[in-house]
């Protein structure tokens, strides 16, 4: 959040294409709000340019936690499997159009496998088959 005194803002370019907002002031020592706002003799906030959007996020679940509830039981334990199934958490493809096919890959993998346990495999040899 930009202080709320004044602007002293800066948009730059951070790391790997990141757009950033550097909030910072340095006549905090004169500002009347500055004991609500900092410790030190100035303060400095970097916020990236789509951080609102997360922020609305933690709003929502902190207003209806049952949400995320719901959302690990129904997609937490595949993304856990599939990641079990690939021993660590990187992928083998660099580049993003490589890691989306390896991506692909182990979620066919993982309906394959869910498909095979629930309907067998003959039922699924024969329903793919027609």
């Amino acid at each position: 959040m930009p202080c709320r005194e004044g602007t002293g803002i800066q948009i730059y370019h951070g790391g790997k294409g990141l757009m950033l907002r550097r909030y910072w002031r340095t006549d905090c020592p004169s500002c009347p709000l500055k004991a609500r706002c900092t410790t030190g003799k100035e303060r400095r906030i970097t916020r990236w340019e789509h951080e609102h959007l997360i922020d609305a996020m933690y709003s929502r679940m902190e207003d209806n936690p049952s949400l995320m509830r719901t959302r690990r039981c129904t997609v937490e334990h595949p993304f856990g499997t599939i990641k079990a199934w690939m021993g660590s958490t990187h992928f083998q493809m660099r580049r993003l159009k490589n890691v989306r096919t390896e991506m692909a890959l182990h979620v066919l993998a993982y309906n394959i496998k869910r498909m095979i346990n629930m309907i067998g495999a003959g039922a699924l040899i024969r329903a793919m088959a027609a």
